[in-house]
């Protein structure tokens, strides 16, 4: 529900004409969250900004034909149906490839279609249990447990745009489209993997497969006299400058190094904890920041939409709709010569309908 969308935002944002295909009923993520009216709730708005809606009920031959029509003049082609599915409805990529050689088909689905769980559905949820990231969780928390986020979704969403980018950076290169692959299971696996293999990389196995520092019981904000604070006193010049100026008396050859204190992470950790109790949160900020030592207090997600370094920045930016002015975290990246921007709000259902099909897929072509 918000991997291809995610991807395709991005694309939105940085200048790509998007035309957004839904079933009459509209997209899920329409209904999800609150919003202005039905139909607009603010998942929705937020992952499909700058785009066009199109109605069509693919089970209906006239409007799978009406699609190829638009896709034989698209550069790109995304779609979050399972292999199968998509290919009841006569819209894979050998179908696709023969109205568009040129095009890059992006699959966005649960699983790859080379292992036996191709056919299963998949959610955020289930990928992030099957990935590794709940017992990751019950390492550092005692049980398992979701992070309160759609990690597997917008990382995905994330692989898929990247991956969409290279194949057009090759057809640029060569001229060859190409069908592209991104699976929620396989891209969430090699994610938990990057530290999480560790000493099971080699063989044989060094140790199991989590890293140690980020699974310790200790490895929590540090509680301090009157709230929390985030610090990372890690390598050896902030462990040196930390201990000259609060505890000298660490300054021993068993904690000296990183490797040594690696080897008993959570125990160091554990020190750290009881320290902090002894300053307020502002203390320990103004101190570890004078040091250079990376540090910071706990903000909610509500503290973001006010943070006075992300307003200063001008990160985010106000867009006029329908439905009056939406606020949105704008386009994390820069660039020096060609900048992104939000083009425009989240279409109302449909609203693209009465817009020839010629015209909307010309103008894609020209300004993507």
């Amino acid at each position: 529900m918000v991997m291809g969308p995610y991807a395709t935002q991005i694309m939105a944002d940085m200048g790509a004409q998007v035309i957004k295909i839904e079933p009459p009923e509209g997209d899920g993520t329409r209904f999800i969250s609150v919003g202005p009216e039905p139909g607009m709730g603010g998942v929705f708005a937020h992952v499909n900004r700058g785009k066009r809606s199109h109605v069509m009920d693919l089970s209906q031959e006239a409007a799978r034909a009406q699609l190829l029509d638009m896709i034989a003049e698209a550069d790109v082609f995304i779609h979050s149906m399972r292999g199968r599915a998509i290919a009841r409805l006569g819209l894979d990529y050998a179908a696709v490839s023969r109205v568009n050689p040129g095009i890059v088909y992006t699959n966005c689905y649960g699983y790859g279609r080379k292992g036996r769980y191709r056919d299963q559905a998949a959610y955020d949820d289930t990928i992030q249990a099957e990935c590794g990231l709940t017992s990751v969780q019950e390492l550092l928390n005692g049980e398992p447990g979701f992070v309160g986020s759609i990690m597997a979704d917008k990382i995905a969403g994330m692989t898929a745009l990247y991956a969409t980018v290279m194949a057009l950076f090759h057809r640029e290169r060569t001229g060859e489209g190409q069908e592209v692959e991104v699976p929620m299971f396989e891209t969430m696996s090699a994610f938990m993997l990057v530290e999480h293999a560790n000493g099971a990389l080699f063989d044989p196995p060094l140790g199991p497969a989590h890293y140690p520092r980020a699974v310790a019981r200790n490895r929590r904000p540090y509680r301090t006299r009157d709230g929390h604070v985030a610090a990372l006193i890690y390598n050896d010049k902030h462990w040196r400058l930390f201990t000259q100026a609060v505890k000298p008396e660490w300054v021993t050859d068993d904690m000296a190094t990183l490797a040594q204190r690696a080897a008993q992470i959570d125990t160091i950790y554990g020190l750290l904890a009881e320290t902090f109790l002894t300053r307020t949160t502002q203390e320990w900020l103004d101190l570890l920041l004078e040091l250079g030592i990376p540090a910071a207090p706990l903000r909610t997600t509500d503290d973001l939409l006010h943070d006075p370094h992300l307003v200063e920045s001008g990160f985010f930016q106000t867009v006029p709709s329908r439905w009056g002015d939406i606020r949105y975290p704008g386009i994390p990246v820069d660039f020096s010569r060609t900048p992104g921007r939000i083009s425009g709000p989240p279409p109302a259902l449909g609203e693209a309908d009465e817009e020839p099909c010629d015209e909307m897929t010309r103008e894609v072509q020209v300004r993507s």
